[in-house]
């Protein structure tokens, strides 16, 4: 499974590994129409069976232009792949990412570098946990 919490600059990506989601190196986001082929790349060097995509939906739960941005996205992911996509409610997990890697003692400029990938390690891990059997 792939995790991805998109971003306009940098995507966090995470695989599962067992139970546990390990972060991928962060993929910078280019623009030219191609991003959704690059993550299904990985999705396929990874063997990726499933794509779940953060939907950085807002507190009240609703969509807004991030959520809409992120779906576009999920569905460029789509086209470029057979696997299935999912959308995942990543509200906070950049947040709790972020906790993690101070926790951790990274400082102010790893934290920048790191924190795209803890994001979408905690949106994974929140996948998982949900759909333990």
């Amino acid at each position: 499974m792939l995790a991805v919490d998109p971003g306009e600059k940098r995507t966090g990506l995470a695989i599962s590994a067992g139970r546990m989601a390990v972060a991928l190196p962060t993929l910078q986001m280019k623009g030219d129409g191609k991003d959704g082929d690059r993550i299904a790349k990985i999705a396929r060097d990874t063997e990726a069976g499933r794509i779940i995509v953060g939907l950085p939906l807002n507190m009240d739960g609703t969509e807004g232009p991030r959520a809409r941005a992120a779906r576009d996205f999920g569905e460029a992911i789509r086209q470029a792949t057979d696997l299935p996509v999912e959308f995942w409610d990543e509200r906070l997990s950049t947040a709790e990412g972020e906790a993690r890697l101070r926790e951790a003692g990274l400082d102010r400029r790893e934290l920048s570098k790191r924190s795209d990938a803890a994001a979408a390690i905690v949106i994974l891990e929140t996948y998982l946990e949900k759909h333990r059997p």
